[in-house]
């Protein structure tokens, strides 16, 4: 049974990513899939309104590497949020299980830790189709991403303004 149930209190993030400094942890392997993720967040940063010198892009070896270069970003004032890129695609060995796992895992560390936005725009996929698709022009994980980032500041912002929770809708 649905419900058109709306609270008093509701608070909500936007996409306006104006003044805002956003990290961006890019692995490496891979990088026929990841260039075009990171490709596909630069192009969100843009059209968000985030200025090219608040964006700073970290290369990092691989998926498994990305959680701690995040931290860093975060730990050192580079960013109010950080987009973690990387495809981790299944193989013939359980490889694939560990680091996609721990990437996530890591990446939800970090984020619970600090407190600050760290989006996981990691591909974890059965094949290489299904990581090219993930990455086109058309569906592209890294731009959703950066939407996300965007959107999670805000809302955490909105969340610590006084007014956030005294009956005003955002």
């Amino acid at each position: 049974m649905s419900s058109n149930f709306r609270a008093a209190n509701s608070v909500a993030g936007d996409v306006d990513g104006t003044g805002l400094r956003i990290g961006v942890v890019c692995g490496r392997f891979n990088d026929h899939i990841t260039n075009r993720l990171l490709a596909g967040a630069e192009n969100a940063l843009a059209v968000h309104g985030v200025a090219e010198a608040d964006v700073t892009v970290v290369w990092v070896p691989g998926a498994f590497e990305v959680p701690l270069a995040a931290l860093a970003l975060i730990e050192n004032g580079h960013a109010d949020a950080v987009v973690c890129l990387g495809a981790v695609i299944r193989g013939e060995t359980s490889h694939y299980d560990f680091v996609a796992g721990e990437c996530a895992r890591g990446i939800q560390d970090v984020q619970l830790a600090t407190g600050v936005p760290v989006v996981f725009g990691v591909l974890t996929t059965e094949n290489l189709d299904q990581a090219l698709a993930r990455s086109s022009d058309e569906d592209n994980k890294g731009e959703e991403s950066v939407r996300t980032a965007i959107e999670m500041v805000t809302l955490l912002r909105r969340l610590g303004d006084d007014g956030a929770t005294s009956g005003l809708s955002r």
